[in-house]
C-alpha cells in the first residue's frame, strides 16, 4: 500500500522555565493508505504532540529540532503558512478529546459545519487551475520530446492533441458549472419546500409571500437545465405555473390546500433529479465540441455509455497513447538522472561524517546534492516522490540546526557557569535556591549531526531502491492516474460552493455521522446536545473537506462506554465508505482492539514497540506493553488488574538508559546505561528492550497477559493463533 504519511527522526522540545522538555524523542512511522494506526501511551508519552506537529498546531514554545513529515511531497515541518492552509482541515482533519471544547458555545451548529466549506472554497478552486495547467504544459513538452524526433509536423500534431484536450475540457468545465448552479438551484428549493410543509403543518407559516417567490425563482433556475430533471422538466414547468397562479390568492385566504399538493409534488421531481446519477461531463465535453452534433436524448446512464465510447473511439484512446509513451520516456530521462544524483550524495557523504563539521564545506556539498536530486525528480509523476521534494528544505534545515547550535552553546555555557557559581554560593551560605541552574547546552550538536547524516542516507537509501525497481513500473496505471488528475482538478475548478450547497452538504453530513432530524438539529447549539451526539458533530465538520488523512486524539475519553462503542463503530465505518487513512490517539489498548491495524506504542518520547494489531495483543515484547495489558480490563479476568507503578520520568533530564527501567520490574543493568536499538521480532513486529538481545535472560510477560493470550486464541481470535 502507498504511504498517505511519513513520520522520519521526529524530534521535538519545549520551552519551559524548569528547562528544555524532550517530548518527542527521535520518532520515525508510516501512514499507510486506508489503515487505521493507533499511537498507545500514558499521558505525556508525545502521542499528541506528534499529532499536533502533524496538523501545524504547536504551541509557541515548541522547538522541532530534528526530522521531517512528509505528505504529499512536502515536509510539514518546512512549508509555510500559506501552504498549510491548504492541508489543514482540508487534506488532514484532526477530532479532539473534548467535543464541547472543539465547539463554539454561541454559533449554531449549522453554521460551523458551513463555515469551513465556504472560507476554502476559492482556495480549492485556485489550487486546481494552477495543478490542471502546469501538468498539461509537462505533458505536452514530454510528448514531443518523446515522440517528434525532430518532426516540426509531428511535434505539432502532438501539441494540437493537447491543446484540444484543454478546448473540450474548457468546455466540460463549462456544462458542469451550469449543471451545478441547476442543482444547487434544486437542492436549495428542495430546502425551502421541506421548510414550507413543516411550517404550514405547525401552522406558523410567515412571510409567505417572499417564500413562495423564492422557492418559484429556484425551481426556475432548475428548469433550464434539462441534464437535471430530465424527463421530468414539462412536469415540472407546469407545477411552477400552477404554483404562480394559485399561491397569491391561497396566501391572502391562508389557506394552503393547493399550495401544499404543488409543493409535495415539486418535491418529488426534484429530490428525483438530485438522485440521478450525475452526467459524465468529461465526455461530453468533448462531444459538444467536436461532434457538431446535439446530445442524443437518452437516460443519463445510457448517455454516458455513449459519450465514452465516442469520446474514447475519436481522441482519448489516442491520447492515452501519446501520454503513455511520454510518462515512459520521462521515467526513463529522469532515472539516469536519478543514477547521477545517487553518485553525487555517496560522493559528498563524506563530508559530513567527519568529527569535526566546516560550515562552508558543507554548505557547498549540501548544495551539489540539492542541485543533483532536485534535477532528477520527474515533475509529471501524479505520486509525488516526497523524499525527493522535501531533500532541500529537510538538508538545509538540519544544517542550519546544527551551525545555529554552536553559538547558542557557547551563549548557553556562559549562562550555565554564571548561574551555578551563583548557585554554589548561595548553597555555600547555607540558602537553598528555589530555582534551577539553566541547561549547559541549546542544542544537542550529536543528535543535530545524527539528523544530517539520517537526511542523506534516506535520500541515498530511497534512489537506490528506485532503481532496482525501476523496469517495473505500470505505465498503463500511471497513464489512467494522470487522466483521472485531469478530471478531478477541472471539476475542482468549478466546484464553487455557495451558502445553500454549504447547509445541503451538512445535512448529508449530519445523516452520514447518524444524527436524526437533522434539520432541526442544525439550527441548534453545541449545549442542546449530549456529549456523544457533540462528538458526532465534531467528526461531521472533520469531514466537511472530504480529507485524505484523520487524526483522532483521544476522542472517546470524555464519553461513557456505551457512546465510546458507538463512536468507535463510526469511525471504523467512516473509514472503510471513504477510504481514509486514520492515527488514533490514546492511552487505553482495549479502545483500539478491534479497530486498528497497526499500534505503535509510546513512553516518553519515544515509540518502543510497533506491529500489528495481533503481533501487540497476542505477542507483547515491551515491559511496557505488558504493563497496559495487565492494566486492561476484560470480562473475563478475575484476578486483580496490575497498575503501572511510580511515575513517568522528568523529561527535562531524560534517563541515559531505557525510560522505563525505573518502573520496570523486569529491568536489566544495562537498561540503566544504555538506550536499547529497536530489535526486529518479524517483518511486523518491532520493540526497543534490551529483553530481546541474544543474550538476555528469558523472561515470560506477566501471568494476568499470557491467560488472556490463550483465552482468545482458544476462541479463535488471533489469525495466526497456532
Amino acid at each position: 500500500m502507498e504511504n498517505k504519511l511519513s513520520v522520519n527522526n521526529l524530534v521535538i522540545s519545549f520551552r519551559t522555565p524548569g528547562g528544555k522538555v524532550q517530548a518527542v524523542r527521535n520518532i520515525s512511522f508510516d501512514l499507510k493508505e486506508g489503515e487505521t494506526l493507533a499511537v498507545v501511551g500514558e499521558s505525556g508519552s508525545g502521542k499528541s504532540v506528534t499529532s499536533k506537529a502533524i496538523l501545524g498546531i504547536l504551541a509557541g514554545n515548541s522547538i522541532i529540532e530534528g526530522g521531517s513529515i512528509i505528505y504529499d511531497g512536502m515536509d510539514l515541518l518546512k512549508v509555510s503558512e500559506e501552504d498549510f492552509y491548504r492541508i489543514r482541515g482540508d487534506k488532514i482533519a484532526m477530532i479532539f478529546q473534548d467535543p464541547l471544547s472543539s465547539l463554539n458555545p454561541i454559533m449554531r451548529i449549522g453554521k460551523q459545519l458551513t463555515e469551513a466549506m465556504l472560507l476554502k472554497g476559492k482556495a480549492r478552486q485556485k489550487a486546481s487551475r494552477t495543478a490542471f495547467n502546469g501538468t498539461l504544459a509537462l505533458l505536452s513538452q514530454a510528448m514531443v520530446d518523446s515522440q517528434a524526433g525532430g518532426d516540426a509536423a509531428k511535434a505539432e500534431e502532438l501539441k494540437s492533441l493537447c491543446k484540444n484536450f484543454d478546448k473540450f475540457e474548457f468546455k466540460h468545465i463549462e456544462l458542469e458549472q451550469a449543471y451545478n448552479v441547476a442543482h444547487e438551484a434544486a437542492v436549495e428549493a428542495v430546502d425551502e419546500i421541506k421548510d414550507v410543509l413543516f411550517y404550514i403543518e405547525k401552522n406558523a407559516f410567515e412571510d409567505q409571500k417572499y417564500t413562495i417567490k423564492e422557492i418559484i425563482r429556484l425551481v426556475g433556475q432548475t428548469g433550464n437545465d434539462y441534464v437535471v430533471c430530465g424527463n421530468d422538466l414539462e412536469s415540472l414547468k407546469q407545477l411552477l405555473s400552477d404554483l404562480k397562479k394559485v399561491s397569491g390568492g391561497e396566501i391572502r385566504s391562508g389557506e394552503y390546500t393547493e399550495t401544499t399538493r404543488i409543493l409535495k409534488e415539486l418535491q418529488v421531481i426534484l429530490e428525483k433529479a438530485l438522485e440521478t446519477e450525475e452526467p459524465d461531463f468529461f465526455n461530453m465535453g468533448y462531444y459538444v465540441t467536436f461532434s457538431g452534433q446535439p446530445l442524443p436524448d437518452k437516460p443519463v446512464a445510457e448517455l454516458n455509455v455513449f459519450l465514452k465510447k465516442y469520446t474514447d473511439d475519436n481522441f482519448m484512446n489516442r491520447f492515452r497513447q501519446c501520454a503513455r509513451e511520454a510518462l515512459s520516456y520521462s521515467a526513463k530521462q529522469y532515472e539516469s538522472l536519478k543514477a547521477d544524483a545517487l553518485k553525487v550524495l555517496e560522493e559528498k557523504h563524506g563530508v559530513f561524517t567527519k568529527e569535526s563539521l566546516d560550515k562552508k564545506e558543507c554548505s557547498e556539498a549540501a548544495d551539489a546534492m540539492i542541485r543533483a536530486v532536485e534535477a532528477s525528480i520527474d515533475r509529471l509523476e501524479i505520486r509525488k516522490d516526497s523524499v525527493a521534494y522535501t531533500f532541500k528544505s529537510s538538508i538545509k534545515a538540519a544544517l542550519h540546526t546544527y551551525f545555529e547550535g554552536i553559538p547558542k552553546n557557547k551563549k548557553a555555557a556562559k549562562v550555565h557557569a554564571k548561574q551555578q557559581a551563583k548557585y554554589d554560593k548561595l548553597t555555600a551560605r547555607g540558602k537553598q535556591p528555589t530555582w534551577k541552574v539553566a541547561p549547559s547546552t541549546a542544542v544537542d550538536l550529536e543528535l543535530a549531526k545524527d539528523n544530517i547524516d539520517a537526511v542523506i542516507k534516506r535520500m541515498e537509501d530511497h534512489y537506490r531502491t528506485l532503481l532496482e525497481k525501476g523496469s517495473v513500473r505500470d505505465f498503463d496505471e500511471e497513464t489512467e492516474a494522470l487522466v483521472a488528475f485531469f478530471r478531478e482538478n477541472a471539476s475542482g475548478v468549478v466546484m464553487k460552493v455557495s451558502k445553500s450547497m454549504a447547509k445541503y452538504k451538512a445535512l448529508k453530513l449530519m445523516e452520514e455521522v447518524g444524527i436524526s432530524d437533522t434539520r432541526k438539529r442544525y439550527r441548534q447549539y453545541p449545549f442542546e446536545f449530549s456529549g456523544g451526539m457533540r462528538q458526532r458533530i465534531v467528526i461531521a465538520i472533520a469531514l466537511a473537506a472530504n480529507p485524505d488523512i484523520l487524526i483522532c486524539d483521544e476522542p472517546t475519553t470524555a464519553l461513557d462506554v456505551t457512546i465510546q462503542a458507538q463512536i468507535l463503530e463510526l469511525i471504523n465505518k467512516l473509514k472503510a465508505d471513504r477510504n481514509l487513512s486514520i492515527i488514533f490517539i490514546t492511552h487505553d489498548l482495549g479502545v483500539v482492539a478491534n479497530m486498528a491495524d497497526r499500534i505503535a506504542v509510546m513512553y516518553a518520547g519515544k515509540i518502543v514497540e510497533t506491529g500489528t494489531s495481533e503481533d501487540v495483543f497476542y505477542s507483547p515484547a515491551h515491559p511496557y506493553t505488558w504493563a497496559l495489558l495487565s492494566a486492561m480490563p476484560d470480562l473475563e479476568t478475575n484476578e486483580r488488574l496490575e497498575a503501572i507503578p511510580g511515575t513517568p520520568p522528568n523529561m527535562i533530564y531524560p534517563p541515559v538508559g531505557d525510560a522505563f527501567a525505573d518502573r520496570n520490574k523486569y529491568a536489566l543493568k544495562i537498561d540503566f546505561e544504555a538506550q536499547p536499538p529497536m530489535f526486529k521480532i518479524s517483518e511486523t513486529h518491532a520493540a526497543a528492550t534490551w529483553l530481546l538481545h541474544p543474550d538476555a535472560p528469558k523472561v515470560e510477560p506477566p501471568r494476568i497477559i499470557t491467560e488472556r493470550i490463550a483465552r482468545m486464541k482458544a476462541k479463535g481470535g488471533a489469525s495466526n493463533a497456532e
